[in-house]
């Protein structure tokens, strides 16, 4: 969780971004050094994860975290389609949707442009990703149009959910398996730092049409300072 009261911090620092864009090869993995990970190029040479909480020690690299994520993206499809109270199923899919934003930011911007480049027909499974994260954003954004408590809304996130976990099992398959067999341990270890970076930064709503490196870079920091806004004006109370 970030200390607001440290102005030291990643994420309060008033240069955060360009330390964020510095470095790639030659890291030394430490923030602050001129040349510090960059967080699109990190992974070629070398985690919002459950928004506000702490991820176990046990998880080691970039593959490892989103497949942690991938679990906590379903267990919370199932905890909001279950919830009885309208309060409660607002308060999970809030959850729901910043993890969902967050998760595919960072894939976007890390894994994504590295198994294009090292996996077998690397373009090709890449892009059927991508378009299935477009649509996915356009369905979780129209979601917001509906009554929390309305059978279109609850209609409506049950195919979303399918069209997630469809989606996720293609990335574990198609994408995440190769580039385990295409990568050394201590590259896939700094491309977890380079998720955290891109999570830290992410927007925490959907922004379809947002699925490219450059359009995340150049959209991504002024999208996510209005979605921290928009949040806190309609947090639910209590929450």
């Amino acid at each position: 969780m970030a200390d607001t009261g440290n102005p030291g911090q990643f994420g309060n620092r008033p240069d955060t971004v360009e330390q964020a864009s510095k470095g790639g090869k030659a890291s030394t993995g430490s923030f602050g050094d001129k040349n510090a990970a960059d967080p699109r190029r990190a992974g070629a040479h070398s985690h919002d994860n459950a928004p506000g909480r702490a991820q176990p020690q046990s998880i080691n690299d970039a593959l490892e975290l989103l497949l942690r994520q991938h679990e906590q993206i379903k267990a919370l499809f199932g905890e909001t389609l279950d919830a009885s109270e309208p309060k409660d199923r607002e308060a999970k899919f809030r959850q729901l949707r910043r993890l969902l934003a967050v998760h595919e930011t960072a894939e976007e911007q890390i894994i994504h442009p590295r198994a294009r480049k090292e996996i077998e027909d690397g373009s090709t499974v890449v892009d059927a990703r991508l378009s299935e994260e477009h649509e996915a954003k356009q369905q979780l954004a129209e979601l917001e149009s509906f009554d929390i408590d309305s059978p279109e809304f609850e209609k409506k996130l049950a195919q979303l959910r399918e069209d997630v976990l469809a989606h996720a099992e293609h990335e574990e398959q198609e994408e995440f398996s190769q580039l385990r067999g295409e990568l050394e341990p201590r590259q896939l270890q700094a491309m977890r730092r380079a998720v955290e970076i891109a999570e830290s930064l992410a927007p925490t709503r959907p922004h379809p049409g947002v699925e490219s490196v450059e359009a995340n870079l150049l959209a991504g920091p002024f999208a996510a300072m209005l979605d921290r806004a928009r949040d806190a004006i309609t947090k639910p109370q209590g929450a």
